[in-house]
Parts: C-alpha cells; sequence; structure tokens
C-alpha cells in the first residue's frame, strides 16, 4: 500500500486504514476515522490457510455482532470469546484497522488485533500476544507506539497474553450454547423463576423435572449464563452442583 499520509504521534493526523464491508479500501485519519464503519467493515488484511500453517486460525461466529469474526491463532480466538462473552462489549471487529505514522523518526505500520465497543461509545483496541513474547524490545516498542495513539482518540488499549485458564475453560464451554436458535428458549422464565428460589444448576433442573427433562433444562441454563442473566462463580468448573442466582438476585 502506498502511504499518503504520516506524521509523528503527538498529532491527530495519523494515517488509518480499514476495508468496508464490501472489501473497499477506505484511508483516514486517526481524528477522523468511524468506529461504527471499521467496526461494520470485513479485516484490513486477507486471510490467508494452506497445508502446513504454523497457527491456527478461522472464523467465530459471534452473538455479540452475529456475524463472523475472524482470528488467526488459537490465543486470539480465546480473547474473542471473552469479549463476546463480555456484557460490557456492544462491538467486536478483529483486524480492524492498519495505522500508519512516523515513531521517532521511524515510519510504523501496524494492524491491531481487535476493536472492542463498549456502551456509551468506549473504544478497546487490542494486541494479542504470547507472554513469552511482550519483553521482546520490537513488541514493546509498537505496543507502546500504538497505545500513545489510541490515546489520542481516547481510546483504551490492552495487550492481551491469556486469562485463568478455568476461565477460558468455562468461557468456551457456555460458548457452544449462544444461539438462541438451538435452546429451547420458551422455557427461560421457567428457568429463571426456578433459580430464583433454588441454589444450583441441578436443583433447578430437579425442579422443573415435571414440565420439561434436564436435557432441555440444561442447555437454557447455560444459555443464560452466557447472557448474563444468570450467575455463577466462573473460576470453578460448571456442573450439576454449581451455585448460580439471578443478575437481581442475591450472590450465591
Amino acid at each position: 500500500m502506498s502511504v499518503s499520509l504520516v506524521a509523528d504521534d503527538n498529532s491527530s493526523v495519523v494515517a488509518v486504514r480499514y476495508r468496508r464491508d464490501d472489501g473497499d479500501l477506505v484511508e483516514s485519519t486517526l481524528d477522523r476515522v468511524s468506529i461504527e464503519s471499521m467496526v461494520a467493515g470485513v479485516p484490513v488484511r486477507e486471510f490467508r490457510w494452506y497445508k502446513g500453517r504454523r497457527f491456527y486460525s478461522g472464523w467465530y461466529w459471534s452473538s455479540t455482532t452475529g456475524g463472523l469474526v475472524a482470528y488467526e491463532s488459537r490465543l486470539e480466538l480465546a480473547r474473542i470469546l471473552l469479549a463476546d462473552f463480555a456484557p460490557d462489549v456492544t462491538g467486536l471487529a478483529a483486524q480492524p484497522f492498519q495505522l500508519v505514522g512516523r515513531d521517532a523518526g521511524r515510519l510504523r505500520r501496524h494492524i491491531p488485533d481487535l476493536l472492542l465497543v463498549h456502551p456509551g461509545g468506549g473504544v478497546t483496541v487490542v494486541d494479542v500476544k504470547p507472554a513469552g513474547k511482550l519483553d521482546d524490545p520490537e513488541v514493546r516498542a509498537v505496543f507502546d507506539w500504538t497505545a500513545r495513539l489510541c490515546s489520542l482518540r481516547g481510546w483504551a488499549f490492552e495487550a492481551w497474553s491469556g486469562a485463568d485458564a478455568q476461565l477460558l475453560a468455562n468461557v468456551g464451554f457456555l460458548a457452544g450454547y449462544r444461539r438462541s436458535a438451538v435452546i429451547a428458549t420458551g422455557l427461560a422464565d421457567a428457568v429463571l423463576a426456578a433459580a430464583g428460589d433454588t441454589s444450583t444448576i441441578g436443583a433447578v433442573e430437579r425442579a422443573l423435572a415435571g414440565s420439561a427433562p434436564a436435557a432441555l433444562v440444561r442447555p437454557v441454563v447455560c444459555h443464560l449464563l452466557w447472557r448474563g442473566e444468570l450467575m455463577a462463580d466462573m473460576s470453578r468448573p460448571i456442573g450439576c452442583d454449581t451455585p448460580i442466582s439471578t443478575v437481581l438476585g442475591d450472590a450465591t
């Protein structure tokens, strides 16, 4: 790509490139670029899949966006899962834009991994990197530069390298129940009512045994946990004895 505009990062005039949903490239600047347009677009970098590729990549269907989000590694997929699960994320895009600007006289180009939008218009730009690479001087330099540029727009920046293994396992498990189309959502009110009087997943299943089998109730419980309408301790494995509560109820 040719560079049409570069500037030191002490200015909001930094080149930003992204692709619209039709794939057309758009060139803008950091002070003018539209968050809504970038979130609605497609990855600015072309994804390639080929035999022998070292990284695990693919597409994830997001319940937040109702569409597909690309990832280039299992670590990126883990961060996308957490973002999709988070109640404070209302928009999500992968490889959302390219920054082009000068850093102490050096021309830099960088494509962050994720763009998260929060209620009220807040934005977090995320770079995903294995913990072992965070001490690499070049990685630190790129992340420091990106963080400074993000601050010019009032965006947060996050360098993410992982989370608690049990939390990730639970979120990955609940993600299997994120699609309402495959859940008996007609049972949701009954599950919520039962959860208000009971303390575990198994107790809800037993309370509804006369009207619905556990094979239908358990997925509804998991779907409501994914949606945040039920709460559970995510630091422990989810099972029959998992304490649950409604959002408005007292924590168990």
